[in-house]
């Protein structure tokens, strides 16, 4: 099942508030990566936010493994600016339980800083993120530990960010939002999403998890997709919403949908 290459194709099959779920889909070879990158765009990204290539020595052999599955010569940096999707590596050392980073080359990343996740497991590097530790946890390890070579396993999340940068560093949302109204949401928020795959490397047993970024204001999306965003709000608020900072735009976009919902009616 395609996760498809745009916010307006992901939006329908991301989660929204609420629990957290991992969510996978499989996915054929041809659904993998964006089939026709901008390598400009990538090779600016990478330019701006040199930090965001990031490598141990652990990380040598999965690199050049994956460099060659690509037909790249090289490592992780190489493969990453071939594409549009960031790239990170993940191994497991012997009489660990958990999955740890290696190596990262991230020209978009959102909201967090490759150099402060390197070398930390799998729990570790998730521990901002509100109820992973209680609800996804367990079920990430368990895949982790399962995922067979030649499999692919794709999800997708949004976001609403004040920005349409790719690389993404998050206000304080009362700073961030401060001029969103529901007459203007439609140019001031912005939905931002990650196409996210996971792949065991054959050879190394490592594992390759890629995050494409697509970012669109709200405006441009479809008005079903602005409805399912309206509907979220309310489980943003009631669950994720300090993390999110749902709090300082929610009620925003409600009204622009509303608002949208009115005029298609005249």
């Amino acid at each position: 099942m395609t996760l498809g290459f745009s916010v307006d194709e992901l939006l329908p099959k991301a989660r929204g508030g609420g629990r957290l779920a991992i969510g996978l889909s499989k996915l054929a070879e041809d659904e993998w990566l964006q089939p026709e990158p901008d390598l400009a765009a990538r090779e600016a990204g990478f330019a701006a936010y040199p930090q965001g290539i990031q490598l141990s020595p652990e990380g040598d052999a999965p690199e050049a493994e994956l460099a060659a599955m690509l037909g790249l010569s090289g490592g992780l940096p190489e493969a990453a600016r071939a594409h549009h999707e960031d790239m990170c590596l993940l191994i497991l050392r012997p009489g660990d339980e958990q999955y740890r980073l290696v190596g990262a080359a991230v020209a978009w990343p959102s909201d967090w800083t490759p150099a402060d996740k390197l070398g930390l497991p799998l729990r570790a590097l998730h521990a901002p993120i509100q109820g992973y530790e209680e609800q996804l946890a367990t079920g990430v390890d368990h895949f982790m530990a399962k995922l067979k070579p030649g499999a692919i396993y794709g999800r997708c999340n949004w976001f609403i960010a004040a920005t349409g940068e790719r690389r993404w560093v998050a206000e304080p949302p009362e700073l961030a939002f401060a001029q969103v109204s529901a007459e203007n949401a439609g140019e001031t928020l912005f939905v931002r999403s990650e196409r996210q795959t996971l792949r065991r490397l054959p050879g190394t047993g490592a594992i390759l998890f890629t995050i494409g970024i697509y970012v669109s204001p709200l405006g441009a999306l479809s008005p079903t997709n602005v409805q399912r965003l309206a509907s979220a709000m309310e489980g943003l608020l009631n669950g994720e919403g300090e993390r999110r900072g749902a709090g300082a735009y929610a009620h925003a976009l409600i009204g622009y949908a509303q608002r949208q919902v009115v005029e298609r009616a005249r």
